[in-house]
């Protein structure tokens, strides 16, 4: 989830990229409108599915007036005091007919596939200033003189967040969360690895992901484990940007009294608040992971 300031520039900007707005839940009394965009092309790898059962969805969250409020913007994660949150990423079918079609759309880049020694990726920019990486389904060298490009066959592939210790993340991604783990980018010459996780049955780190959905990036920075005074921003205190992200179960009530049981720390449990249908709990570096029912198990569950 990203907390943006105009919804219609924003909805406008990813559907530009080739997403559908999905889902709009209107919450008037508390002044704010949860967005859901999706690729949902004939394409798509969760063409017409209900937004809780698909493998890459976003959130965004508009709260009434930060659109006519000059001074309001959102963090985008990637300075400090509000570093944590990197990016989301798209992966495309030819990257650089891709990527000028951005550019021709109006959107600015913070980085250019021409820029810097990484000439196989590139960073949009959202109205918001949240970046945007742009990867391609196919070797970038292979679609060089392509100069056309369908946004239907796009993937929302992944979101990326840093991590302090990736010994403790991986653990709770993994054995809490029960995710897998699909890749492993090692670069000790520029002191970071990069970890990708998803769920994938039967994935063993070696899994080509840029064809995928809802993957989960972690980023860890060799060191910050052994600093006892590091603390990421998890983007829900000042200032605010990224929210969280999310994972639907097959039964929520069973889902949250195993959270219980391997001893998680929650944000809000299922009989906090109002809102009952909903829980949060927080990973080791305190990052909200939303926790809701899928729509496809519901006849399973009471919810």
């Amino acid at each position: 989830m990203l907390r943006i300031k105009d919804p219609q520039r924003s909805v406008k900007f990813y559907e530009y990229l080739g997403m559908s707005l999905i889902q709009k839940i209107p919450q008037p009394d508390a002044k704010f409108d949860l967005y859901f965009l999706a690729y949902d092309s004939p394409n798509a790898i969760s063409h017409k599915a209900h937004w809780s059962n698909r493998q890459g969805i976003l959130e965004l969250t508009h709260n009434y007036g930060t659109e006519n409020d000059p001074n309001y913007r959102p963090a985008n994660g990637n300075s400090d005091p509000g570093r944590g949150f990197g990016h989301v990423c798209i992966s495309v079918d030819n990257i650089q007919a891709a990527c000028q079609r951005i550019e021709d759309g109006g959107y600015k880049f913070h980085k250019k596939l021409s820029d810097g020694r990484m000439r196989h990726i590139a960073f949009a920019l959202d109205p918001d200033d949240y970046w945007v990486e742009i990867i391609s389904n196919n070797k970038a060298e292979d679609t060089e003189g392509i100069k056309e490009t369908d946004p239907s066959t796009y993937r929302f592939n992944h979101t990326m967040i840093r991590v302090k210790d990736h010994t403790k993340s991986m653990q709770f991604y993994q054995d809490t969360l029960g995710m897998s783990l699909l890749r492993t980018s090692e670069s000790p010459s520029s002191g970071f690895n990069l970890y990708y996780l998803g769920y994938v049955p039967g994935a063993n780190n070696d899994v080509n992901t840029s064809t995928l959905e809802g993957v989960l990036e972690l980023t860890w920075n060799y060191g910050t484990e052994k600093d006892e005074n590091f603390r990421y921003h998890d983007g829900n205190s000042e200032p605010q940007g990224f929210g969280h992200i999310a994972i639907t179960v097959d039964d929520l009530d069973a889902a949250c009294q195993r959270f219980e049981e391997k001893g998680v720390n929650w944000k809000k449990r299922l009989t906090d608040g109002r809102m009952k249908m909903v829980a949060f709990v927080l990973d080791p570096d305190g990052y909200w992971v939303e926790v809701v029912q899928n729509e496809r198990y519901k006849g399973t569950s009471k919810y």
